[in-house]
């Protein structure tokens, strides 16, 4: 788990709508990975969970995230067709920031594919971290 990727000195200019198409998609991994709480709170918690207020409010407030997580998706996706690719940026000190190697690897190159949690993890796996 620590495969940071080390930008190199030099600067890489990439085209910005690539690197936002990027973030699109790691924001909505974001949203899968916050929607697939609530139903394991409801098996947890049972019908119990949806008798008080409190409850409520946090299955509430994780649909909002998911929501929003979606909307910001939706947004940069939406903008970033009207950039031209000739717009370049430089990400390097933006990714040195980033302390996820899985999503620093994904923002740098693309090259993740699917879920960062797949569905097919058998329970109790983890990673060190």
């Amino acid at each position: 788990m620590n495969n940071i990727v080390k930008p190199s000195k030099a600067s890489i200019d990439e085209a910005l709508p690539d690197v936002l198409m990027r973030l699109v998609s790691e924001l909505h991994d974001v949203a899968y990975l916050i929607e697939r709480i609530e139903p394991q709170l409801l098996e947890l918690g049972g019908d119990e969970l949806m008798m008080t207020n409190e409850s409520m409010k946090v299955l509430q407030g994780i649909d909002l995230a998911v929501q929003k997580t979606r909307g910001l998706a939706e947004f940069v996706d939406t903008i970033t067709s009207t950039i031209p690719d000739t717009w370049t940026v430089d990400v390097s000190t933006a990714l040195s920031l980033v302390k996820l190697a899985d999503m620093q690897k994904a923002l740098a190159s693309g090259l993740r594919h699917g879920h960062s949690q797949p569905l097919n993890k058998a329970a109790g796996d983890f990673d060190f971290f």
